[in-house]
């Protein structure tokens, strides 16, 4: 592809973060940062069974408890089916769901809540909450669960889908997908070589510093108001009206900043509970998980077993693929079809192949539930393509780099795959527009050094082995078709700009990268446009922070309602001017004419049309839908020492090569792309949850569940690939904050056999693992 070049004052340079200094001098406003008068502080009592009926539940002391105000349960609150995922409507999730149930199906379900005038009170309260509960058989295997006898974990005559999928809770079927693109048995009987194998993807945390928080009072006016750290605030005033049956209008959703989602916080888990406490007594009232709860009751990453079956001529061309996939949801079918989804259509499309099938089902289990996790899903389907795309290109004699080269999808090209899979229905048809693959594989493997140590380590001596590694990968921009982001753009008096968006930042710098989008445009420093994001009653809809969006989707509405604006700004200033608007531009916050010279300043055109002839707002608000989902590229190369006496592997040098077409803020994309590689790192080698023979999970703290942190960092060098610039995205730009968290596994499982000729296919890669794999490999 021909590489594009544009020279911009704003997009494409390395902005300082607009909150980096409130975040910095701990001036920001979190959820917890305020301290409402008569405050109320609600805990939940969870379950300790893993699937059982509640036969009686009685709560006369905790409501005589002393402090007390509240005391709910399922007796006490509408009962309406819903789904706890933060999609837009109508969401592709199971009805599976309500605020209190009779039943509970996993250890940390939700039984009553308790609000009262201090933290040690509610709790003192719970402790007198007499429950007799009728214990159930309980499915802890998700190979168990659609087997003929097996518990129904879903019996409710309630639950439902909004959207026609093949739903069978009777079955504990929470979605499936099935898609065939070609003649699969003629692909098969075309290859060469077959290559089949199994792979899993497990349980994980997204491990915010910041829990699940939210606080909920009522206004002056007796509107319920939510202040809440969530990715999706409007998603959380629709949701939270429905269960409380509640209008719209009479709920506000706040979002201060917020301190990490990864996910999580797509969900709308707390809020509802909150507000029915709220509504119950007429107090404020804050709800904070604790570390343990989040653990346990919140959300996580869904495990999947994957089957693997590739068909491949002599020469490295695929001829089939055939994926089957069986997905662990939990409890309650959140992003049950979705992330199953996207385990194919962010994975697929990357190799090129006209004969594919792919088989997607999602069970349920009376385990801790999946929800969105950045990833979502193809971090789950790289584990399985990426491990197998280094087997095929071993059993060929060719270098992995090589097989990328010669079947990775290209400018121009397209795969069946983008029609026939999308997000909980069929996708969208589209062709690749801006692909710098091949540069991001020539540039990882030069930073790591890969032909000489692929050489250098084959047959290296001693206990203490070291290995080279390498995936390639793509993921998406958005949901087209779907998904809808807004701006709203005013002029001030001194020439600054307010932008409200409904875009949620989640610590990622999207409020910044939209300011420096408008300020483009504009041509006005980004100190001059003033941010306000997330609150349902002040900023225009946005569909949230998810599904890698808000620079392409919300950009975009940015973008649109900037240039309305410029269009104003010259209007009015040629009106002050008396010169045609085709000889006027914008210049350092001014308006210049081509013609005389003469310029007039953005605070001289901010008064004039608010006070002087023909008064008006300069104003515009515009939406954006996208039509496609541009996926960036990368190339991610792991080295690693792995000691084989222990069974030890440390990552000491990994290189992420990414094309996320213009990255509009350098500085952030690479944070966006460290912090994904980190987080992929941990979950290839330690993060694990262990459960005992009941279901309880038993290291639900950071004592016990490792994660790494900065400290544990290897060497790692991020490269941006630029100049590919996407036709369809705002200044040419791509997602990027995702992507990298799917390198980790698949780079290091294929160093580690470099390393010392063990295939690991089921993470994490722990020392009692690669121990275990060493002794199968001797005997």
């Amino acid at each position: 592809m021909k590489k594009h070049k544009t020279a911009y004052k704003y997009v494409g340079k390395n902005i300082q973060k607009i909150d980096g200094l409130g975040l910095s001098t701990g001036k920001a406003q979190f959820t917890d940062d305020i301290d409402l008068p008569h405050m109320l502080y609600a805990k939940i009592l969870f379950s300790p069974h893993a699937h059982a009926l509640i036969q009686k539940i009685d709560v006369t002391l905790a409501r005589k408890s002393k402090g007390v105000h509240a005391v709910l349960t399922y007796q006490d609150l509408p009962r309406i089916a819903h789904t706890t995922a933060g999609q837009g409507y109508p969401e592709p999730s199971p009805y599976d769901t309500f605020i209190l149930d009779k039943k509970v199906r996993f250890v940390g379900d939700r039984v009553a809540a308790v609000a009262a005038e201090s933290e040690v009170m509610a709790e003192k309260a719970l402790k007198l909450i007499k429950v007799r509960y009728k214990v159930l058989d309980k499915i802890l295997d998700p190979a168990q669960a659609l087997k003929k006898n097996a518990a129904i974990i879903h019996d409710e005559k309630e639950a439902r889908t909004v959207l026609p999928i093949n739903y069978q809770p009777k079955k504990n079927l929470a979605s499936e997908v099935k898609i065939i693109t070609g003649d699969l048995e003629k692909g098969f009987k075309e290859a060469r070589h077959i290559i089949e194998a199994e792979y899993s993807a497990h349980y994980a945390a997204h491990c915010c510093n910041e829990p699940h928080v939210v606080i909920t009072f009522l206004d002056s006016s007796g509107r319920l108001v939510i202040r809440t750290s969530t990715q999706v605030p409007f998603h959380v005033r629709r949701i939270v009206a429905e269960r409380l049956k509640l209008d719209t209008g009479q709920i506000r959703v706040v979002k201060p900043r917020i301190g990490g989602g990864f996910g999580s916080k797509q969900e709308v888990l707390v809020e509802d509970i909150c507000a029915a406490l709220t509504m119950k007594t007429g107090r404020p009232v804050k709800l904070e998980y604790t570390r343990k709860e989040e653990f346990i009751s919140s959300r996580t990453r869904h495990p999947q077993k994957i089957k693997l079956r590739t068909g491949v001529r002599s020469d490295g061309t695929l001829t089939a693929i055939d994926m089957n996939m069986l997905m662990n949801t939990g409890a309650y079918g959140s992003h049950a079809l979705t992330v199953a989804c996207n385990t194919g259509s962010k994975v697929l499309p990357l190799l090129k192949c006209d004969n594919i099938r792919f088989h997607a089902r999602s069970v349920y289990t009376n385990l801790p539930v999946g929800g969105a996790y950045r990833g979502y899903g193809a971090t789950q389907g790289y584990i399985a393509m990426g491990i197998q795309a280094d087997m095929i290109a071993e059993k060929l004699g060719m270098d992995i780099l090589d097989f990328y080269k010669k079947n990775h999808i290209r400018e121009g090209e397209t795969s069946p795959i983008f029609k026939a899979l999308g997000e909980g229905r069929e996708g969208v048809p589209q062709n690749i527009e801006s692909c710098g693959l091949d540069e991001c594989i020539d540039k990882g493997a030069r930073a790591i050094g890969w032909y000489q140590k692929r050489e250098k380590y084959k047959n290296r001596k001693g206990h203490i082995r070291r290995g080279v590694g390498m995936v390639c990968l793509m993921q998406g921009s958005s949901i087209p078709d779907i998904d809808m982001g807004a701006a709203f753009l005013k002029m001030n008096e001194d020439g600054s700009f307010n932008l409200l968006v409904g875009a949620t930042d989640l610590g990622t710098g999207s409020d910044t990268i939209l300011a420096q989008m408008a300020s483009e445009t504009l041509h006005v420093d980004v100190n001059k446009i003033i941010v306000y994001s997330s609150d349902t009653d002040m900023t225009p809809f946005d569909v949230g922070a998810y599904a890698s969006s808000t620079t392409y989707l919300s950009g975009q509405a940015v973008i649109k309602a900037s240039q309305e604006i410029k269009d104003q700004i010259l209007k009015t200033a040629s009106e002050m001017m008396g010169e045609t608007i085709s000889d006027l531009y914008l210049e350092n916050s001014s308006v210049k004419s081509r013609i005389s010279g003469k310029k007039v300043r953005f605070k001289d055109i901010g008064l004039y049309s608010l006070y002087e002839k023909n008064q008006h707002q300069i104003a515009s608000i515009r939406s954006h839908i996208t039509h496609k989902s541009p996926p960036p590229f990368a190339a991610h190369f792991a080295e690693v020492e792995v000691d084989t006496a222990t069974g030890k592997v440390n990552v000491v040098n990994y290189i992420a090569a990414v094309e996320c077409g213009t990255a509009i803020n350098p500085k952030l994309a690479e944070g966006q792309t460290e912090g994904a590689v980190l987080n992929g790192i941990s979950y290839a080698l330690c993060e694990e949850f262990i459960f005992d023979k009941d279901g309880r999970l038993l290291n639900a703290d950071f004592s016990n569940y490792k994660v790494y942190m900065t400290p544990d960092l290897p060497g790692l060098t991020t490269i941006l690939v630029q100049g590919y610039s996407e036709p369809t995205g705002p200044y040419g730009a791509k997602s990027v904050s995702e992507i990298s968290i799917n390198g980790p596994v698949p780079a290091i499982s294929n160093a580690i056999y470099h390393a010392c000729g063990i295939r690991m296919t089921h993470p994490p890669f722990t020392p009692q693992k690669i121990l275990s794999s060493l002794k199968e490999k001797l005997f």
